[in-house]
């Protein structure tokens, strides 16, 4: 093995263990101190440690046992009992992120594909972000918890649809609504027979798990890769599948005893080794330049991104009765963008690049300024959303305003 990625993983973890254990001392999620390490080590500062693909393949790792564990912790039931608040949600902080973004891009002069393009990006909200967040409070387990997980996931499958259209549209010049039909037809044939799969057939096979060690544990990684594959097929995100296939391995098709092991096994492997990788080398992607019309744009961007997530997530769970209180929770635990945001720039650069070259297309569907600013935004709405949250979950439990949520908000400053 290469003695340099060993040493990066060192320094990465230590570095993240530190910060980390620091934040926590001030009453603030753990992971806040991994984006610092990342910062730190990263090329923003001291550029000791370089992003390579074994690194970033840890982190995609990371990503999918934190989904994987997500889905364990949520019940089903109480998520579909949720579906149409989180639908609401989930549009409400969609279109308006994606109308403001826009008008910004275009405003900076922008073309009509760097405007879409720029709309699009600061729409996103990063699943496995949010669900770090909710679980570190201890609230993923709430009302509003569901609520905000359910939303997630709907922008997340908005968002790839989206980029499909987009994408389909720099290519020809108009949108394929016979390839939006396929990509919608895959993603219902996916979560049809996955339901199907995870009703009839994952509690008869879990009902024969006895096993505390390895086997239940195989088992569980097997489903969640295959799951996991599965949605790539469909077009949509491997995290989903994750989160799926938790859902299914739960604890009510397992013996309390082995799912209080392979629960602890998870969140020990995630939590305790690839969420601080995730997390730092998040931090590696961050550019900034001091030229100051590029920190303008950066600004009103960021501002775009806040205030489209706040107002129209705010505006979407204002349908079903919530305050202004809980609309500012559920807004700043919408918030927060990280992976997937990368995942779309990224394809999205190499695309611009790939259609310049064959003539397409006559100007880059993201300048470099844009690039940055995304990413600038996602880093920043990242490290904002847990102490937004924080602060408006304290406010909410405070006494004689005592939300739904707070006895679970409570156990959060009890050892673990």
């Amino acid at each position: 093995m290469d003695t340099q990625f060993l040493l990066y993983i060192f320094l990465m973890l230590f570095t993240a263990w530190l910060f980390g254990a620091f934040f926590i001392r001030l009453g603030m999620p753990g992971f806040l101190g991994h984006l610092l390490a990342g910062i730190l080590l990263g090329p923003t500062v001291l550029g000791v440690v370089e992003l390579s693909h074994s690194i970033e393949l840890l982190a995609e790792l990371g990503i999918f046992f934190v989904m994987f564990h997500t889905g364990m912790e949520l019940d089903p039931k109480e998520l579909l009992g949720h579906f149409w608040p989180s639908m609401s949600v989930a549009l409400g902080g969609f279109i308006l992120p994606f109308a403001l973004g826009f008008l910004v891009a275009w405003i900076f002069g922008g073309t009509l594909y760097q405007s879409l393009f720029m709309g699009m990006g600061i729409s996103i909200t990063a699943i496995a972000v949010q669900a770090v967040i909710l679980q570190e409070m201890r609230i993923h387990k709430s009302e509003i918890g569901h609520v905000i997980i359910g939303a997630a996931l709907v922008d997340d499958i908005l968002a790839l649809i989206s980029l499909s259209a987009l994408i389909g549209l720099a290519r020809t010049g108009e949108v394929s609504l016979p390839a939006l039909g396929l990509i919608l037809g895959k993603t219902i044939l996916f979560f049809g027979g996955v339901i199907l799969v995870g009703h009839f057939i994952m509690p008869r096979i879990t009902l024969r798990l006895q096993d505390l060690g390895s086997k239940t544990f195989m088992f569980a990684i097997t489903t969640a890769i295959f799951l996991a594959y599965l949605a790539e097929l469909a077009g949509l995100h491997m995290i989903i599948g994750a989160f799926l296939a938790g859902q299914f391995v739960r604890k009510e098709a397992l013996n309390d005893r082995i799912f209080k092991n392979l629960n602890n096994t998870f969140f020990a492997v995630s939590y305790g080794f690839l969420v601080p990788i995730f997390f730092a080398s998040l931090a590696f992607h961050l550019q900034l330049s001091w030229n100051l019309q590029f920190l303008f744009f950066n600004l009103i961007i960021i501002a775009a991104a806040i205030a489209g997530k706040l107002v129209g997530c705010g505006i979407g769970a204002a349908f079903f009765g919530y305050n202004l209180r809980e609309n500012a929770i559920i807004g700043f635990g919408m918030n927060g963008r990280g992976a997937v945001e990368m995942v779309v720039a990224t394809v999205v650069l190499n695309l611009s690049d790939s259609l310049l070259s064959e003539g397409i297309i006559d100007a880059p569907l993201l300048t470099k300024d844009q690039f940055s600013g995304l990413v600038t935004m996602a880093f920043v709405t990242t490290l904002m959303a847990p102490i937004f949250l924080k602060r408006y979950v304290e406010k909410a439990c405070q006494p004689g305003e005592r939300a739904a949520f707070c006895d679970l908000w409570d156990e959060e400053r009890k050892p673990r």
